[in-house]
């Protein structure tokens, strides 16, 4: 079996063989009214995997992005996806040879860290990919809908405007951009994923109503974008400037006439609206999942990438058992920025790097993955340490699908 790029002349055969290995046929542009999800493809980055006497049995792809981490700090990220092997040639060893062969080409770019979302939970561990963000669903029943007046007083000075989809994608993109470059954990949406309405709404082009906020000078600030199907109005996205506009942006939806209920998707865990509703058990949270896993693919490098909130020093061992790798870092932290050196100190911790992939971007503390058995701490103060450090000044949060 060989491993290779795709051609150009190929994107009909990967295509193919990637809906093949998931049983579903290829779309027709314009099916629901949206793009192609696949059409954003980068094909000098997408391999298949060729049998001896030719035949494709397996993808993988990577998209190019960017990824906010801690600190603000944005540094380009590969986004791994497209990944499939056709049924007749599962349990083969074709899944490991195409990621270990990615792994060889994005460490050869000299990127730090790849990312990918899961659709099997089970799979990725082992190439190294810990769950490192995670996001679920808050349905709110319109007749207990009710907003309570905030005790610490403000309100809201802008306004709201309702538009279409096809008129205001330009707006949307320039707003997700702003929102992005805030958000530790979030991806950024090339502009070609736009132009080729790429994704999930409100990225691709299907019927959508935008709720567009403007502050006091008509600028706008926010957006949530939805659709009403039967009493149910779903909510695809809300990406806001500040707390404010987003709790503006709810009133309107959670407003809207003839609703039996608002369904809010990708809803972060910290978002503060149950706190904002006069009944607070009236939302209910569901389809809690993970969603952007996280790899790094040079530990010292993706560590002294991040920005960091407190000072202090902590010695990782680090396993990677899929590449046969292990190393003891010495991590010190002052003044918001990082140096990461070999050592032979005794380790504060041991852990699996798909373990410090999740701890990465401050989603998920360190004491959750000591007290579950997968991280060791070897004194008692480790784990509180690596609490302190990893935090990150927001609960990351990644909206993007890909």
């Amino acid at each position: 079996m060989e491993i290779r790029s795709t051609t150009d002349r190929e994107r009909e055969v990967f295509v193919d063989t990637l809906h093949a290995a998931f049983g579903r046929f290829p779309e027709t542009p314009g099916e629901d009214g949206g793009g192609l999800w696949w059409s954003a493809t980068e094909l000098d980055r997408s391999l298949l995997a060729v049998t001896a006497d030719g035949r494709p049995v397996g993808t993988a792809g990577a998209y190019s992005f960017e990824l906010t981490l801690p600190g603000q700090v944005i540094v380009p990220v590969s986004g791994v996806s497209n990944v499939g092997v056709l049924p007749t040639h599962r349990r083969q060893g074709v899944l490991t040879a195409m990621m270990r062969h990615q792994l060889a080409e994005l460490r050869a770019r000299g990127e730090v860290l790849s990312v990918l979302l899961a659709s099997e939970a089970l799979i990725y561990g082992r190439f190294g990919y810990g769950p490192a963000t995670y996001t679920g669903r808050l349905t709110v029943p319109r007749h207990r809908a009710a907003l309570a007046t905030p005790r610490a007083g403000g309100t809201d000075t802008g306004s709201v405007e309702v538009l279409r989809r096809a008129r205001c994608g330009e707006l949307l993109e320039e707003l997700y951009d702003r929102y992005r470059r805030t958000r530790p954990g979030a991806l950024s949406r090339p502009h070609r994923w736009w132009a080729l309405g790429a994704g999930q709404p409100p990225v691709s082009s299907a019927p959508r109503y935008i709720a567009v906020h403007r502050d006091a000078d008509g600028v706008p600030d926010g957006y949530a974008s939805y659709a009403l199907d039967g009493d149910t109005l779903t909510v695809d996205e809300t990406i806001a400037v500040d707390d404010a506009v987003s709790a503006a942006l709810a009133r309107f939806l959670l407003g809207h006439d003839l609703v039996g209920q608002v369904v809010f998707k990708h809803f972060p865990a910290e978002h503060p609206l149950r706190w904002q509703l006069a009944d607070f058990a009236a939302a209910q949270v569901g389809n809690s999942s993970e969603w952007l896993w996280v790899r790094l693919l040079d530990v010292p490098g993706a560590l002294t990438a991040r920005g960091w909130l407190t000072d202090g020093e902590l010695v990782l061992d680090v396993d990677d058992p899929f590449l046969g790798e292990r190393a003891r870092h010495l991590l010190t932290v002052r003044d918001g920025t990082a140096e990461c050196v070999p050592t032979d100190r005794e380790p504060d911790l041991s852990l699996d790097v798909r373990d410090l992939g999740s701890v990465y971007l401050g989603g998920t503390a360190p004491s959750t993955l000591v007290r579950a058995g997968h991280i060791r701490a070897h004194h008692p103060e480790a784990a509180a340490l690596a609490d302190a450090l990893f935090r990150a000044e927001r609960t990351p949060h990644c909206l993007h699908w890909f």
